[in-house]
Order: C-alpha cells, then structure tokens, then sequence
C-alpha cells in the first residue's frame, strides 16, 4: 500500500512539474521532483510560484525570479544550492522575493552536502537587484553571467522581504574582484524588508550593497571569509543592529575587515556619494587573547576607502588586529566636513590603531576619532578589556577549535560599559532608529535566540 501511495505522489508531481511550463522554452522552469527523494530542482527563469516548507528544494545553477515574477518562500523551507552548478538565486530588476520566515520558522538557504561536509562557497547565494539609486551608469552585478544591469531612479522600490533568513555556505570567486556574496544587493530599494537575517561561512563577503536605499535591521555576518558589511556605488540605506562574529583562520587574502566601504571603484567625483548610515553593531574579530595566532590576513576593523561618507555610530569593535583606516585624502575630507560621522563608538586594535594612505597622518585621524565621542584602546590584557565591556567569551569563536561550535551562545550585555552611553543627536540617526540605551547591538535581549544557528556544519536539515 505505501508503494502504490509512493508512485502516486511521484506521477502527480510529476504531472505538476510539466504542466507548469510555458511554451517559451528559454523562460522556463521545469519543476521535476527525482523520483528516488523527491527533491524539487529550480533551474532557469521561475514564474510566479509558492514554495511549501514540506518541499525538498534544489537550487541549480543560476536561477532568475524576472520582471513582474515573485518567488514566495513559506517559513519553515529548506532550500539547498548545489555545488557542481554554483547554484545562484537571483532576484533581477522588478522581480520579487517574500521569504518571510518566523521566529519559530526561519527558512533555511544553505549547502546540499551533509553535516560535516559543508564548506563556505558551496553554491552563490542570493542576489537581489532593484531600480533604487546607484551612482554608476548601468552597473553590472559582478558574478553573475549572461550580465544582469541592475539600479535606476526609484529609491522606493521593493524587491520583497528577507525576514527571519539564514543564508549558509553561499558565495564564491568566480575571478579574482568578480563573486559573489551571501546576500548580494545591487540597487535595492527602501521598500524591500530586510530584517532578522543570517550568513554564515560564506565564500566571500557576508552583506554587499552595491547602491540602493533599503534598510535593515537585526544582522548577523558568522564565520564570513572576507568581509562582513560592504558597501558601495552610492549606497545610501540606514542599518541597526548587526553582528560580526570571525573565526581565527578564515579570512581572505585580499584583506578581511569588518566594515569595508567604498564610493566606486574608483577616488573620482560622484554626484551620489555613499552615505549608509549602521549604529548599534557589534563587531567581534578574530582574536580573544594576546597570544592567539590567526590568519594574517584580517586588516581592519573599518577601512574607508575612494570618497566614502558612511555615517557609524553607537558599535563596538574588537578583535581586529588594526582599527579604522582612512585611505585616502577624499575619505579624510568627506568626515571633517560632516558628510559622513564615525561617533560614539568603542574600539580595540593594538598592533595598529589608524591609518591613512593620504597626505593626511595617522595622528589626524586619531585626533578625528576622538573629536567624535569615539574611544579607543590599545589594551593587550583582551580578556580583562573585554569583560569591563560587558562581553563573554562564549561571544567569540576565533579560539573555538573546529567542529565544536556552541549552536546558540547568549549576547544578552547586562553588565559593563556597554549597557549605557548610547547617543542618537546626530542628524543621520533619524527616525528610523531606536533610541536605546546601549552601545553595540545587544542590551540584556538576546534577539539572536530561537531563530539563528551558530554550528550550521553540524545541523541536520
């Protein structure tokens, strides 16, 4: 009897699959379950379709939501990208994604190897491309073949809702400065949800906006290889609370940092400057003690590059072996004029605190930084700093040896000098952000719990 109910279930997906398609064979999508495990394969362009958390998903290659399309992903689904094909999820210019998972339920984007086996860059993760703001003239979103143009003039336009998401394992270098990321952004509006949402171990950077005007809020960047917030081309969207948590060993060799950003590809004149405003983030580098070896590869906490004016504000950095850099004159200018605020924030870096790469010396952006209610330490006692901050152990993984990750540590801060001080009088902290109390972007609300998951190599999906 359950054979019978077994062949009838594959003949009637079967059926689905194929009556779902249109005649235009170079916009299809054949959804063709394999008849051993009944997995669901997503290749080519979807049509407007709804993805049941009872589905098993396989995302193939590079697969496009089109123009007037949307993909709606039910909370609790698993979908999985396979790794001989690069599996890619692209959202292109008016196309729609509603992944809006639930506390309970997040929906799950991750690797289809097994537990133990899964490796950062095991497929390419979601790109999502809108007609917000960029200031290039028709961008190309990198890593991604045919080319796919992406931004426009309509800073209000909505590519749909990542909530409660985790994205794992995802992005890869295709060639060297063409990848990419877990979550790649390119042009996206503010009318976009993006909120409560993971990446883990990923193959290059953990969130990359290239221009655009969406928001976000409640971020976490685990175990990412290169960098884990990046901005670019005019980005102009508000963020607060995010989190960057690195792992000892995993760091790329063009340079990890926490916060890389940059105006263009190049230090030239643009009419959009990159303005993203970030507060209450709280990122934790790779080393916890004074002899801890890690890669050589981490750089900087912040490194500010070509004319960037981004607004960082009310976080916290430690770990990183070298603070904020200012590379060149442009960067240095746009913060003395007010373009862009780094204020009241807290900063360890002991081997090299600032830099600059302009005519401009390192003292002048020491004296910047402390013009700004920023502090700084150079503190080799880390664990002692650390505690006096309010921060734990458990908080860090670059000593955790491999494979034996806490899956749901506690970054609850309820004590130290992290509780109190937060400040939101400058102009850039709107409306938009919560007026709270603490610096970084915890108080004593683990808003991390019940729904992110800190040992993906070992979860069983």
């Amino acid at each position: 009897m359950k054979k019978s109910i077994y062949l009838f279930a594959t003949l009637a997906l079967l059926f689905i699959g194929f009556t779902s398609c249109d005649s235009d064979d170079d916009a299809v999508v054949i959804v063709e379950p394999d008849p051993v495990d009944q997995t669901i394969v997503l290749e080519g362009d979807l049509e407007t379709q709804t993805l049941s958390k009872d589905g098993n998903y396989l995302i193939r290659g590079q697969v496009f939501v089109r123009d007037g399309e949307t993909l709606t992903i039910e909370p609790g689904t698993i979908l999985k990208g396979e790794k001989s094909t690069k599996g890619t999820l692209i959202i292109d210019r008016g196309g729609k994604l509603i992944a809006d998972g639930t506390l309970q339920e997040p929906i799950v984007m991750t690797s289809e190897l097994g537990p133990g086996q899964r490796d950062r860059g095991d497929w390419g993760g979601i790109v999502v491309l809108g007609r917000a703001k960029t200031n290039q003239i028709d961008p190309e979103i990198e890593g991604i073949t045919p080319a796919v143009v992406f931004g426009g003039d309509d800073d209000d336009d909505d590519s749909g809702i990542m909530r409660y998401l985790r994205v794992e394992f995802a992005g890869i270098e295709l060639t060297p400065n063409n990848e990419t990321n877990s979550i790649t952004m390119g042009g996206v509006g503010n009318g976009t949800v993006l909120e409560y949402a993971m990446v883990s171990y990923g193959g290059d950077d953990g969130f990359e906006w290239f221009g655009g005007s969406n928001d976000g809020k409640y971020l976490i960047a685990h175990g990412m290889w290169d960098d884990d917030f990046d901005v670019d081309f005019g980005y102009s969207g508000r963020n607060q609370y995010g989190l960057a948590v690195r792992y000892a060993s995993l760091a790329d060799q063009s340079g990890s940092n926490g916060f890389e950003c940059d105006n263009g590809p190049d230090d030239n004149v643009t009419a959009l400057l990159t303005t993203g405003v970030f507060s209450n983030f709280t990122v934790l580098g790779p080393r916890l003690t004074s002899g801890q070896s890690i890669s050589g590869n981490f750089q900087h906490a912040m490194d500010l590059r070509r004319r960037v004016a981004v607004t960082i504000a009310n976080s916290v950095f430690v770990g990183f072996p070298r603070g904020l850099r200012m590379r060149q004159n442009s960067v240095y200018e746009n913060y003395t004029a007010g373009t862009g605020v780094l204020f009241n924030n807290i900063m360890s870096a002991p081997t090299q605190t600032f830099q600059t790469g302009g005519d401009h010396t390192e003292q002048d952006v020491e004296d910047y930084w402390a013009a700004n209610q920023n502090e700084v330490s150079t503190d080799t006692d880390f664990e002692t700093y650390y505690s006096g901050l309010g921060l734990r152990d458990e908080m860090f993984f670059g000593n955790v040896p491999n494979n034996q990750f806490p899956s749901n540590p506690n970054y609850a801060v309820t004590t130290g000098e992290l509780t109190s001080g937060a400040d939101f009088s400058i102009s850039q902290l709107d409306s938009f952000f919560d007026t709270v109390d603490y610096i970084g972007a915890f108080g004593a609300t683990d808003w991390t719990d019940g729904w992110a998951e800190f040992d993906p190599i070992g979860a069983e999906y």
